[in-house]
């Protein structure tokens, strides 16, 4: 059984109602992304999060710079769920959370920067919860219908980040390319040095340009975090 509360250095998750729980897949894009931005090779002033979840992805960023970040999430008890973390933590007066379905959703502006843990799978391993299905699978939303809210909700000199399966990466990259959105930086997971990659973040940009191709092994031979893990997550692992 997951824990009910996931505690980091300046926030607290809470996930027991939560369709899906902290991860450290998620945990990992959620610190690649605030590092881009408080790095300032992004310049971002309003960010969206599609499928918020328990907020952990807002919370993250917002540890890392002063955006305005806004969240939508479909899934009411991880909606609950969310507004709860928010409203427990240190930039709640910046942090603003949506309730309902991102297909059908009408935003007031356009963002900055746009990031999404989107569904992963397309039919298989699913559950008997529904909520679940909806988080993990692409029932809810499709990799495709994804592309098309991002290029309606990003400003023209914005950019988007997405965490995917390895497997369905080299797919999601010619998909961006029909919608004009062109790879800037992408980085391939693997579990250890051992391991083949199993998860891949990209960045994406409207304009063309020669992309950064990147690596990182969350363990190492011995079975401990590696020095590039650890620089990622220190600021935010209670441990590290």
């Amino acid at each position: 059984m997951s824990n009910s509360y996931f505690q980091f250095k300046q926030f607290t998750v809470k996930q027991e109602k939560a369709a899906l729980k902290v991860s450290t897949d998620s945990c990992f894009f959620g610190a690649w992304i605030a590092n881009k931005v408080e790095s300032e090779k992004l310049k971002v002033k309003t960010v969206l999060d599609i499928g918020a979840g328990t907020g952990l992805l807002m919370l993250m960023l917002a540890q890392k710079c002063d955006a305005v970040i806004d969240g939508i999430e479909i899934d009411a008890p991880s909606y609950n769920q969310a507004k709860e973390n928010i409203e427990g933590s240190a930039w709640k007066e910046r942090l603003h959370l949506f309730y309902g379905d991102v297909k059908h959703f009408s935003f007031q502006k356009q963002y900055d920067f746009i990031i999404s843990n989107p569904p992963f799978y397309e039919g298989d391993l699913k559950s008997n919860a529904a909520n679940r299905n909806i988080a993990m699978h692409d029932e809810g939303l499709k990799l495709e219908e994804l592309l098309q809210l991002v290029d309606v909700n990003l400003t023209e000199d914005g950019s988007f980040a997405v965490l995917l399966p390895y497997t369905r990466t080299d797919q999601f990259i010619e998909d961006a390319i029909k919608k004009r959105f062109f790879l800037s930086e992408r980085m391939n997971v693997k579990q250890s040095v051992n391991h083949s990659f199993f998860r891949s973040m990209l960045l994406f940009e409207r304009k063309i340009g020669k992309p950064e191709m990147k690596e990182l092994s969350i363990k190492d031979e011995t079975n401990q975090y590696t020095a590039n893990f650890i620089e990622l997550l220190k600021d935010y692992y209670l441990y590290l």
